[in-house]
């Protein structure tokens, strides 16, 4: 009843008016579309719909693009007809109470390229960045045949709920049956929620307001700064200003007085140092509040020159030059005799260690981590072997790698509708070729290779064992290859984490840089953005990443993680290595 109210609700709201002819999702089973009765036009598929004709559960729901036969049974020559991706996919948002959640509704229109075979629609929205899809699954009566003049009608999904405010969300509409040679059959489209402001007001959102006005003034040594105050509706009283430069850091608070002020404030920065260029932020003082960011540098003042309204010294003239002369003659004279005291105390005392004197605690300076226009790209190559909890751990570093080090991450568990496309092995190729580094995370499970078994008659090899042992393989040939070449192998990088043994490391990829984390944060971070860390005189640290990375909210998630491995690999019997299979070198390479 809900479903069908929301269904009535999303069509007078946005569709009032409108001539094309729109079509909802009705309620319908997968007999009654096999038999092909008129009132079922437009049917949704449940998730008990998908058990009763694949006679299972599909771990993946309504969100795998099965073949046209799985569920209306048709002989296997309708699936070599093609029908195009649809067109004009829209999203329309209905309106939903809570206040950190949309409904949204996906809108489009089927393309008259291959429409009589038309059998449905496959709608799919996964979070840009996140790693859970949800699927939609409509189906169409088995007789029915629908012309060109069709694609005036404008199909709708049923409503997306719990929606993230402020995130970005991928939809894609794909039109059923799938085709066996696979092409673009699908149409995709980006768009984002409502922000906290827009969808509940400024008032209830005070982590969303920053200060809009900015002056920065210098007088002399002192720097001041004025900001606008919050609405006195937000009930916002204490603000924070951050400065970080030269390796020193300056955190201050305070508490304007709205009886004097309520608009504006100006508070001065202290202990600045002069001639350094520094990173300030000031934001209200609540969790999670936007930062108004801005740069400061102490310019050394110089003395003003004299006004025209100065006295007339022409007459003092002759008397300046000769106490110029004077004063010159007189420093000419103390210049000697320091001189022949200085050799006089040379001989006397031995020369200190000149070496300890120059030796000197090199000055800290913390980088802060900035998303550039083109991050470098980074294929994450790991093996699912090792049980659940080795996956989240790579799926936590991926996500603090993009998150915090500044890195697009290619990842297979975000990839999932790319790796149906292509299948695994193309997409590894493909992503090979197209990343600027290869991090391969060692782990017992990189050593089992196809067609090496236990004794004991364990089950044959997982596909995902050999794709995982295949790519491994081709990221070794591919090293030796460079390596033979004279070229640069930094490109190609391994890594342990704290659960996992050096030996875990396959012999085939010894030449590779190799890090242990997430010790080697720093390093990792130095070789993927060729940032030196030690510069004379100089220590670099990376913000957020040479200190504690566990207080940020994702590196939090990855400790956890670790901490969760480390627990269930430990309670594991030991596993049983094999050697490396050598790699044989052709006439082809």
């Amino acid at each position: 009843m809900w479903a069908r109210a929301q269904t009535l609700l999303i069509s007078m709201l946005f569709h009032l008016g409108s001539f094309e002819e729109r079509i909802h999702p009705q309620n319908c089973t997968l007999n009654c579309i096999r038999k092909g009765e008129p009132q079922c036009k437009y049917c949704r598929i449940t998730q008990d719909d998908v058990k009763t004709a694949l006679g299972f559960t599909s771990p993946f729901g309504a969100c795998v693009p099965w073949p046209c036969h799985s569920f209306l049974g048709e002989t296997p020559d309708i699936c070599q007809h093609y029908v195009h991706a649809p067109q004009n996919v829209a999203v329309q948002f209905v309106p939903n109470p809570d206040p950190k959640h949309e409904t949204a509704v996906i809108s489009w229109s089927p393309s008259k390229y291959g429409i009589a075979f038309l059998r449905g629609f496959q709608v799919s929205l996964q979070a840009l960045g996140g790693t859970q899809v949800t699927c939609q699954l409509f189906l169409m009566q088995q007789n029915l045949s629908l012309t060109p003049d069709h694609t005036k009608m404008v199909y709708y999904s049923d409503p997306f709920p719990l929606l993230t405010v402020d995130t970005q969300y991928a939809v894609t509409v794909m039109a059923l049956p799938v085709p066996e040679q696979w092409d673009r059959f699908y149409q995709k489209k980006l768009f984002r929620t409502s922000t906290c402001p827009e969808k509940n007001g400024l008032e209830k959102c005070k982590k969303d307001w920053y200060p809009r006005y900015l002056v920065v003034e210098q007088d002399g040594h002192n720097i001041s700064v004025t900001f606008n105050l919050a609405p006195p509706s937000l009930q916002i009283n204490r603000y924070f200003s951050l400065c970080y430069g030269g390796g020193q850091r300056t955190y201050t608070t305070f508490e304007p007085d709205l009886k004097k002020n309520n608009t504006h404030y100006m508070y001065r920065l202290p202990q600045l140092s002069t001639g350094v260029n520094y990173t300030c932020e000031i934001a209200a003082d609540v969790v999670d509040a936007v930062r108004k960011t801005f740069s400061v540098e102490i310019r050394p003042t110089t003395e003003s020159a004299p006004s025209p309204s100065s006295p007339d010294i022409g007459p003092f003239i002759p008397l300046i030059l000769l106490g110029i002369v004077l004063a010159a003659t007189l420093a000419v004279i103390l210049i000697v005799l320091c001189k022949r005291k200085r050799v006089k105390l040379s001989k006397k005392y031995t020369a200190p260690d000149v070496f300890a004197q120059l030796q000197t605690k090199p000055e800290e300076q913390l980088v802060a981590v900035s998303t550039k226009s083109t991050p470098p790209s980074v294929l994450i190559v790991y093996s699912n072997s090792d049980g659940p909890a080795h996956v989240r751990v790579v799926l936590n570093f991926a996500a603090f790698l993009q998150r915090h080090m500044a890195i697009k991450v290619f990842l297979d568990l975000w990839e999932s509708l790319s790796l149906m496309e292509e299948g695994a092995l193309g997409w590894y190729c493909r992503k090979l070729a197209e990343s600027d580094y290869v991090l391969v995370i060692c782990s017992p499970g990189l050593h089992q290779t196809p067609g090496n078994k236990e004794d004991d008659g364990e089950d044959e090899d997982t596909p995902d064992q050999n794709i995982s042992s295949a790519i491994v393989a081709l990221i070794a040939e591919e090293l030796c290859r460079t390596k033979a070449r004279g070229d640069d192998i930094s490109r190609y990088i391994t890594a342990v984490f704290e659960y996992s043994k050096e030996t875990d490391l396959p012999a085939v990829l010894a030449l590779a840089s190799h890090y242990t984390l997430t010790t080697d944060f720093p390093l990792l971070f130095s070789h993927l953005h060729g940032v030196a860390l030690q510069q004379p005189g100089t220590c670099l640290k990376i913000e957020n990443i040479s200190e504690d990375y566990s207080k940020l909210p994702a590196g939090e998630a990855l400790k956890k993680a670790i901490l969760e491995a480390k627990v269930g690999l430990g309670e594991q019997p030991e596993c049983k290595y094999v050697k490396e299979p050598e790699i044989a070198t052709t006439a082809n390479g």
